[in-house]
């Protein structure tokens, strides 16, 4: 059965917006990332940048959601924590834009979101550590922590979300329909074995 949709879950610095970007790109059809987060942003009257930081991040992380991380506030966001409201937000928005067409979609939880779709290919793409180091190096620069520690932390807060918010493990393997190591196979090569994947009859 051909897959409509793409859903491309990555550890930090694999490459997964790359490889989806360069999918969605020669299929032809839409690809939400930054896109996903202004339509959220819409919805949801946040700031853009606050929605990209906090969207896929462990929740509470900031003053802002500390202030409502535990209890609802009646008539602020419905009585819900920041981090609440803005994961009904991104599952409307994604639930959406997976009804309107064919489409790539990374990260924000999709795989777990759209699980019940069977027109979905969920994909998720890792790398080794020295990999992933030196490719956020070459993109993002230096900083004052070390690349392994930016990775770590990173990954840290993904894991955090998608365990809150799901009750599922981060990157395990049964929760995908394809695990691929990006410094193994390549970008150009994950690119081809997804699009292979989402076309075939």
């Amino acid at each position: 059965m051909e897959k409509k949709i793409i859903t491309i879950s990555r550890e930090f610095g694999s490459g997964g917006r790359t490889i989806g970007r360069q999918v969605a790109e020669k299929l032809g059809i839409p690809f939400y990332d930054k896109e996903l987060v202004d339509h959220i942003a819409v919805e949801s009257g946040f700031a853009p940048q606050f929605v990209e930081e906090h969207g896929e991040h462990s929740p509470g992380k900031s003053f802002f959601s500390y202030a409502f991380a535990h209890q609802g506030v009646p008539g602020v966001m419905n009585g819900m924590s920041t981090a609440d409201f803005l994961w009904n937000i991104q599952c409307n928005v994604i639930l959406q834009l997976a009804q309107e067409g064919p489409c790539v979609i990374v990260g924000r939880n999709a795989d777990y979101i759209l699980k019940d779709r069977q027109d979905c290919l969920h994909a998720f793409i890792h790398a080794d550590m020295d990999f992933r180091a030196d490719r956020i190096v070459r993109l993002y620069g230096e900083s004052e922590k070390s690349p392994q520690i930016r990775l770590q932390e990173k990954d840290k807060r993904r894991r955090v979300n998608y365990q809150h918010y799901t009750g599922r493990t981060w990157g395990t393997a049964q929760n995908y329909d394809i695990c691929l190591n990006s410094s193994t196979l390549g970008i150009d090569q994950c690119v081809d074995i997804i699009i292979a994947l989402a076309t075939q009859k």
